[in-house]
């Protein structure tokens, strides 16, 4: 585990980052700085954007900070785990609360999914990078999940890669062991890792049949209480990182 420094307050920028660097504060992050945690120049964070690294860096301006400079790396680069997390949105500070958690828990990229009983029409994707970007400020992590438009889930099926795992988590499914479940599919998970959480109507017939169709599938079911789709997120992505993902030691 990587020793993190959580008394520097951490900043995302969204430029290059390298010793001797200058980089402008926008008025957003000068006022955050200067007024809510009542920086000044000469004062020193930790800035990431997700390439470069961690660094930390030294307050630059006048009476009011308006610049940051790269002093020397604290933490080389990381990578996230090939983890797809895939779902159907949710409601305004519930969807907040499970993109955050989704990152903390080290998804990769973060794919909303329409489907026939979703009750969001409209998905605000930039509030979502917003989430995945605060999330990452506050928990240490280095790399930038990705967040990409809203898609039908007949056509996320259509064009994802069957050589990935999907791990499709339905309530319907029989209740059996799912850690023993997932370790049977380890194989399965060298090309990447897919986990997908439907709305709280659940799924379709017609999707359920069509999930079941995928070349490389596993449905899971996770335990013998209904959750709700926030509470479903966390179960599956921690299940599938502790069984599959970065949680466990490296194969050898």
């Amino acid at each position: 585990m990587p020793q993190i420094e959580f008394r520097s307050p951490r900043l995302y920028v969204d430029a290059p980052l390298a010793a001797g660097i200058e980089t402008p504060l926008n008025r957003e992050q000068a006022n955050y700085l200067g007024n809510v945690l009542r920086l000044g120049p000469g004062d020193t964070i930790l800035a990431f954007n997700g390439r470069d690294g961690e660094w930390q860096a030294q307050l630059g301006g006048g009476k009011r900070v308006d610049r940051l400079a790269m002093l020397a790396q604290t933490r080389a680069q990381d990578r996230l785990p090939d983890l797809r997390y895939v779902f159907a949105p949710l409601k305004h500070a519930r969807l907040d609360y499970m993109v955050q958690k989704a990152v903390e828990l080290g998804a990769s990229t973060l794919i909303p999914a329409l489907t026939r009983f979703t009750q969001v029409s409209r998905v605000n994707t930039e509030r979502m990078r917003a989430n995945v970007v605060e999330a990452a400020e506050q928990c240490g992590i280095l790399s930038i999940a990705a967040v990409e438009e809203p898609v039908k889930l007949e056509r996320f099926l259509s064009e994802r890669d069957g050589a990935r795992l999907l791990v499709f988590c339905d309530e319907a499914a029989d209740v059996a062991d799912p850690v023993q479940a997932l370790t049977g599919a380890a194989a399965q998970a060298a090309a990447g890792i897919d986990v997908l959480i439907g709305p709280e109507g659940g799924f379709a017939e017609e999707e359920r049949a069509l999930l079941l169709r995928q070349p490389t599938v596993l449905r899971l079911a996770l335990g013998p209480r209904i959750m709700r789709a926030d509470t479903a997120a966390v179960a599956a992505l921690a299940l599938v990182q502790a069984v599959l993902g970065d949680w466990r030691a490296p194969l050898p």
